[in-house]
């Protein structure tokens, strides 16, 4: 090391947020925040001062100062507005001017003689001098010749502590010697529907005529069936043509009568592959006309990728070495013991033509970018290779930085984790089994206040085609409510599979199972939108109620708050810039009324104990006026088991006239 560096005396480390030693980049949207703090000191009795620096790609560092907190520790902040990858580190040095003035305060405070020091604060506005240009550097250099003129020791010394003459100097300091941390931090910086969206999957071939196969005309004339339920992405499961060879029969029978549909996820036929489209769904135009007209009506259309084939799949002749083969010579299909999928080939990333086969994989999802899709909702993820996930999310990125990519992986948390880091936008989670108060408020508190809250987005799902979970197979419509707006809330990104939700669909295969009876993944099925038991209103209400409150478009505010009933749970989320809060209060037993005090951390939420405040049932609409933090309340599953209450303040005027705000 040369001389110069061993003289840089700051030390910086702890820094957060840093991802497994900067290995993979933090996540943020447009708009948002960057807060970033580490520990940053150094030898000696010498004041410290640091800066925190950022740029876009290919731009300028850009410089926003840090301000300590405790404990030598330090905080900054800086806003991304673009989407794309940025930068960020910290330059840490000592502070002489800064060092000078703070012990200037206590020697005047003292009544020592600071003659001498005066003068040693001159020699240092000299040197600001000199790296300063213009009306500055006149303006430091007057000040320095003030400190030592023949001005009294008491005018001088009052110079010395003005806030102003400190505030110059701060901005051209000696950083000669200053620290850079040896690490320039990664951001990528998406759009922020992938921060904030509401999801809807439907099987387009379910909404056609009784006794018919839909197709995507049909499913564009029920657009607005979804539009109005406040939905803005459209997800479809794959699209793609379905092989006949093992195709499965209703309840994923081994064998399939005459034309028994098959199951989507068994992917390529005579009529093409991945790129191509079910022939019984309609043409690329019927797609593209489909996806038009969900943008015209403010949703986008995501699509199903699913790295995985049908025996019949052109990939299985064009590339057999794609394909692990076992020791008869037959290719491996699909299997989790003692479950077999015969009608799945599994794609081997170790191939020794992978770099064929990862260039043809990233191809597929390039293809339908261009038919403007820029949302994927990718199927088993964790079942692939991580370092393709992690150059195929990449490359894509850099041209199409507005591409969203959800993981569907209901897996081991370390191996979800892994995904995120690689790349992917949102991923599932386990929500969907997280039931009573304690594995709620434990699961969440993780994903929202430790570092995983960094690189994870998580999407919501109360319920997917592949679960129907216990608490919904006996909780009927209540348990149905419940989730629901739980998901919807506890996350600012949440989906439901639909009509079976909105429907109740709630009859398992078997007892003890979480698979549907008569599942839509193996047939066609018809679905009675009219229902008049169906939660279509409800949904829409708990969209808009999303829509109109920023502080349900994020996670990072959700605080849970006592409730001396362990089937109530509440919690809260709040918006700093609008000050919009929203409390949500649940009964979790889907049978029984429940009721029990809350007690509200009202300074978090920004409200003040002694002040009254209402509180408006977005659901329900009913209002009430609460006062103080302890507040009553009793919830009926058989009439709405949730309170989902947007809080308002109480202000008066100078004319005594009180309205909320």
């Amino acid at each position: 090391m040369a001389a110069m560096d061993r003289r840089r005396r700051v030390i910086i480390e702890g820094v957060k947020p840093e991802i497994d030693c900067g290995r993979f980049p933090i996540k943020r949207t447009t708009g948002e925040s960057v807060r970033v703090e580490a520990d940053i000191f150094a030898d000696g009795h010498d004041a410290v001062s640091a800066v925190l620096l950022h740029k876009r790609e290919g731009g300028d560092w850009v410089e926003s100062p840090m301000m300590p907190l405790v404990n030598d520790r330090w905080e900054g902040e800086f806003t991304v507005q673009q989407m794309g990858r940025y930068f960020y580190t910290i330059e840490g040095w000592v502070d002489s001017f800064k060092t000078w003035r703070r012990d200037m305060v206590k020697r005047v405070q003292a009544g020592q003689d600071v003659t001498v020091d005066l003068l040693t604060g001159a020699k240092l506005l000299d040197e600001c001098t000199g790296r300063a240009t213009g009306d500055p550097a006149a303006q430091l250099a007057q000040w320095a010749g003030e400190l030592r003129g023949d001005g009294s020791l008491e005018s001088r010394s009052e110079l010395s502590l003005r806030e102003d003459v400190a505030a110059v100097a701060s901005l051209y300091p000696d950083r000669r010697l200053a620290t850079r941390y040896a690490k320039e931090l990664v951001v990528v910086v998406d759009r922020p529907k992938a921060r904030f969206g509401a999801w809807y999957e439907l099987f387009p071939r379910s909404w056609g005529e009784p006794g018919k196969h839909g197709t995507f005309r049909d499913v564009a004339a029920h657009l607005d069936y979804v539009a109005s339920m406040g939905f803005d992405v459209l997800y479809l499961p794959p699209i793609h043509p379905i092989g006949d060879a093992f195709r499965k029969g209703p309840n994923n029978s081994v064998t399939a009568n005459p034309g028994d549909a098959g199951s989507p996820w068994a992917i390529g036929s005579e009529e093409g592959g991945h790129k191509s489209i079910h022939p019984q769904l309609g043409t690329m135009e019927d797609f593209e006309y489909l996806v038009s007209e969900a943008n015209r009506r403010g949703m986008e259309v995501a699509l199903d990728i699913a790295y995985q084939c049908s025996p019949d799949h052109p990939y299985v002749k064009e590339h057999p070495d794609w394909f692990r083969r076992r020791p008869d010579g037959s290719i491996q299909y699909a299997e989790n013991p003692p479950k077999k999928y015969q009608d799945i080939y599994p794609i081997e990333f170790e191939s020794e033509d992978w770099r064929a086969l990862w260039d043809e994989l990233k191809s597929v999802m390039t293809f339908w970018i261009g038919k403007r899709i820029h949302i994927f909702r990718v199927d088993n993820p964790h079942t692939k290779a991580f370092p393709f996930w992690e150059w195929a999310i990449g490359e894509i990125k850099k041209d199409y930085p507005d591409t969203i990519f959800l993981a569907e992986a209901f897996t081991r948390p370390k191996v979800m984790y892994q995904l995120a880091k690689a790349g992917f936008s949102q991923s599932y989670t386990y929500f969907t089994w997280r039931n009573t108060k304690e594995e709620i408020v434990e699961y969440f508190t993780t994903l929202t206040t430790t570092g995983v809250r960094d690189f994870l987005r998580p999407n919501l799902w109360p319920n997917t085609p592949d679960i129907l979970p216990e608490y919904l197979q006996f909780g009927g419509r209540p348990a149905f409510i419940t989730r629901l707006v739980l998901a919807a809330t506890l996350g600012a990104s949440y989906g439901i599979y639909g009509p079976a939700f909105e429907l109740s669909d709630n009859t398992p295969r078997q007892p003890g199972s979480e698979e549907y009876l008569n599942s839509e993944k193996y047939e066609i099925k018809q679905w009675n939108l009219q229902d008049p038991w169906s939660l279509h209103d409800l949904i829409a209400r708990v969209n808009a109620a999303r829509r109109e409150n920023p502080a349900l478009h994020s996670d990072r505010s959700l605080r849970f708050h006592p409730v001396d009933n362990e089937k109530l749970i509440c919690y809260s989320k709040t918006d700093q810039e609008s000050g919009n809060v929203i409390l949500v209060v649940a009964n979790l037993d889907p049978n029984y009324t429940h009721a029990g005090w809350l007690q509200l951390d009202l300074k978090a939420i920004g409200l003040d104990a002694d002040h009254p405040f209402q509180v408006h049932d977005l659901l329900g609409d009913s209002r009430h006026l609460w006062t103080g933090s302890r507040n009553y309340v009793q919830l009926d599953p058989k009439l709405l088991p949730v309170h989902l209450f947007r809080l308002r303040r109480k202000v008066r005027t100078e004319r005594d006239f009180d309205y909320f705000l």
